[in-house]
């Protein structure tokens, strides 16, 4: 076999052997699509500028957990004490102004995390740690964690 073939033989195997793992290690860009959508409609939209329950659990796991960190220690609030807790506003209300800007999301196989940063009127009001899966090809959210950014 001459170079050629011999070079083009080695770039063949190492590709079938690259491309396999290529899918694994870099998720696509539909799962990160979905994720995304995910988050934008059922936690900004939902919880932060519309209220809405509905919207809020079309996106979150049944089991989900929201932790906090107060000074008396760490607590959790379930979805549904958290749905509970949304108040919609009247429709000819005004909404505030939430801008979401996902800084980091991690996507492994049927886990993913994200950090979200979120604004209401120009404030930075929080920074959110959620963790999601993907079951029967749709992502929720599982958990969260979050810093609420000091009021000024």
């Amino acid at each position: 076999m001459n170079r050629l073939n011999c070079l083009f033989a080695v770039l063949i195997v190492q590709f079938a052997l690259y491309a396999p793992n290529a899918e694994a290690k870099h998720p696509a860009a539909s799962d990160k699509d979905a994720i995304k959508a995910v988050i934008e409609k059922a936690y900004v939209k939902g919880v932060h500028i519309e209220q809405s329950a509905t919207l809020m659990r079309g996106g979150f796991n049944p089991g989900f957990i929201m932790f906090l960190n107060p000074d008396e220690g760490v607590q959790h609030v379930t979805l549904d004490k958290w749905a509970s807790r949304l108040k919609p506003p009247a429709p000819d209300a005004a909404r505030p102004k939430v801008k979401s800007q996902i800084d980091i999301l991690d996507i492994e196989g049927d886990a993913a995390v994200a950090k979200i940063k979120l604004w209401r009127d120009g404030k930075l009001t929080f920074t959110d740690y959620m963790s999601l899966y993907k079951k029967n090809g749709s992502w929720s959210i599982v958990g969260k964690i979050f810093h609420r950014h000091a009021r000024r």
